[in-house]
């Protein structure tokens, strides 16, 4: 089977910083750490909604890219390269270990405009935490595909080349886990999210 997503090739910025960590250069790997951690992090909050899982997740992705560099070929770009160990590590952590997922606080949530009003306020914290309680129920691979794509807005094709699957696996599984956040959140708005839109 022939997949729908096209390999990017490395820039010779990229081949050059790869090729010196390879080489185990320590100041090459400290400056691949400080280009991509934050990139890292924010997608390890997104999988696990949890501050201190994901400083634990991110030091055990750099951990991998380190041990793992060595084999690294350059068949796709570095920063979905690392996306991929990122995501595989996040959906594995929450399969092995369940992961324990606290309820967002302030510093957490993103916070709507409310206009100073408490109730407002309230009401968009409550419907906030009721859409993270319906994406802790998606199967790890499409909750994986829903923050990428609705998170992190990346594209079906960047999704399909950072999980090596088709685009048309990446739009199914989208598509099943919409249809699952619209059932677990159907006493909200119907109209808030459109399926043909989201995708």
């Amino acid at each position: 089977m022939t997949s729908n997503h096209r390999t990017v090739v490395m820039t010779n910025e990229e081949q050059l910083l790869v090729e010196r960590v390879q080489r185990r250069e320590m100041p090459a790997f400290q400056e691949l750490v400080e280009k991509y951690k934050q990139k890292v992090y924010y997608m390890a909050l997104d999988m696990t909604r949890n501050h201190h899982d994901a400083e634990d997740l991110s030091q055990e992705v750099f951990i991998k890219v380190f041990a793992s560099i060595k084999d690294f070929r350059g068949e796709s770009k570095l920063s979905s390269w690392l996306y991929r160990i990122a995501m595989n590590t996040c959906i594995d952590k929450t399969r092995r270990k369940r992961l324990k997922l606290v309820e967002l606080d302030e510093t957490v949530l993103e916070k709507p405009s409310v206009g100073g009003n408490p109730q407002k306020a309230m009401e968009s914290r409550s419907t906030q935490q009721q859409i993270e309680r319906a994406l802790r129920k998606l199967p790890p691979r499409q909750r994986c595909i829903f923050v990428m794509r609705h998170y992190n807005e990346l594209m079906l094709r960047e999704i399909a080349e950072v999980l090596k699957i088709s685009e048309g696996t990446v739009k199914a599984q989208l598509f099943r886990a919409i249809r699952r956040l619209q059932k677990e959140l159907g006493f909200l708005n119907p109209g808030r999210m459109d399926t043909n839109e989201a995708l």
